[in-house]
């Protein structure tokens, strides 16, 4: 690693020091939590994980919640882009984009369970950045819904639309937490592993989203 290897630039010590080892710091946090869970988790471990004095991780995140905070503001940052994307192989309509919210839900959570493992945990933790980044995340999903409905971006929800939204997070939530303790293995091999999702997520998807649609389209 890096500080624990002489080396004969000192610029790039500097870099590393300001600019890499932050995150570096959140590798290592996520690769923690992934493994102990939050109550494994220690500033200590992740310094020595990242190859850094114990005082390092002190210095730019100031105590452990400051560096769990950190790795769930990416983590919801990160989870956006990935329900974005699934908006985005959707293509037009908005029952495919939702089907693909799901399975990037999904996707998101079984590709990074350290983050996933930690995002909901932090409830606790006043962070503007965090609660803002939650909220966008969110708000990707809730504008599906709009777009199902016919309504414009913002436009306030009703309740039952309002239910919709949650309905269809608990479900992808839910999936995910059973994936990840391992309910899961014999249908969801490593290889193949998004084919066998779409197989095994996608039907139950689609029965959701059928009771979603509004009564019109749904006649």
């Amino acid at each position: 690693m890096p500080m624990t290897q002489p080396s004969s630039s000192p610029a790039k010590r500097v870099a590393y020091h300001h600019g890499a080892l932050r995150e570096a710091l959140i590798e290592a946090a996520e690769g923690l939590l992934a493994e102990r869970g939050l109550d494994g988790f220690s500033l200590r471990e992740v310094a020595r994980r990242s190859g850094v004095s114990p005082a390092a991780p002190a210095h730019h995140f100031g105590d452990a919640n400051g560096l769990l905070v950190a790795v769930a503001t990416q983590a919801f940052e990160g989870l956006a882009q990935a329900l974005h994307a699934g908006d985005r192989r959707g293509g037009a309509d908005p029952v495919d984009q939702l089907r693909e919210q799901g399975l990037a839900y999904v996707g998101f959570a079984l590709h990074h369970p350290g983050r996933f493992s930690l995002m909901f945990r932090c409830e606790g933790f006043e962070d503007e950045a965090l609660t803002q980044a939650g909220r966008a995340a969110y708000g990707v999903l809730e504008d599906g819904i709009r777009r199902l409905h016919g309504l414009a971006s913002g436009q306030r929800l009703t309740e039952s639309q309002s239910l919709g939204v949650l309905g269809l997070w608990s479900l992808v939530h839910g999936f995910a937490n059973l994936a990840l303790s391992g309910q899961f293995d014999s249908q969801l091999p490593a290889r193949g592993r998004e084919a066998a999702l779409r197989r095994l997520l996608g039907p139950l998807l689609d029965q959701q989203l059928r009771a979603l649609r509004p009564d019109p389209v749904r006649r």
